[in-house]
């Protein structure tokens, strides 16, 4: 009985250490994981879904229209929201890019102005959100703003891929990058 009691407090001590030593999420650098929100720069980002894109299909069209990608590439579309929880205004000053395990990065396709699903950054004032409530995006079936990548099909392999949120921080600040882990 004893010995019991003594196995039970041992690990009680250890779930209290952990919990006071402020675990991080087990992953790499700490990294988020998708349909988790982040915070950057006084912003919370959240990924949605990250999927594959197929052209052919009519849903997909109307996020991307664009011809289908060369051989050995495919095309996904990253789904996030940004929202200004604190107070007074904040613009998401922010680059996106997606690395794979191996180093290789990988940035957003240009999507055209008349997209009405691309993330486009805008001054938010608190409580404000892009995808704004009652647009397209927010009222599509992702439910957020897109990013589209194009990825050659080797580097699909190296995984777990991550997306880097890092602010364009204005002159003297320091540049502040989380990582978020994607369902890829």
């Amino acid at each position: 009985m004893a010995a019991r009691r003594h196995t039970c407090v041992a690990a009680a001590c250890a779930i209290a250490a952990l919990t006071a030593a402020g675990c991080s999420s087990g992953r790499p650098d700490g990294a988020g994981r998708e349909g988790k929100p982040v915070k950057v720069a006084g912003l919370s980002y959240n990924v949605y879904i990250t999927r594959q894109l197929n052209l052919r299909d009519a849903e997909d069209r109307g996020y991307y229209r664009a011809h289908d990608p060369p051989p050995g590439y495919a095309l996904y579309g990253l789904f996030l929201s940004v929202c200004n929880d604190g107070n007074g205004f904040r613009r998401p000053l922010t680059r996106f890019t997606i690395e794979d395990n191996q180093g290789n990065k990988f940035h957003p396709v240009p999507l055209p102005k008349d997209n009405l699903f691309a993330f486009r950054p805008r001054r938010l004032s608190h409580n404000g959100c892009i995808p704004e409530p009652g647009s397209t995006a927010y009222s599509g079936p992702a439910g957020g703003a897109l990013l589209v990548f194009r990825f050659p099909l080797t580097s699909l392999e190296n995984r777990p891929l991550e997306l880097l949120i890092q602010n364009r921080a204005a002159p003297g600040a320091t540049p502040q990058t989380k990582r978020v882990e994607l369902d890829i």
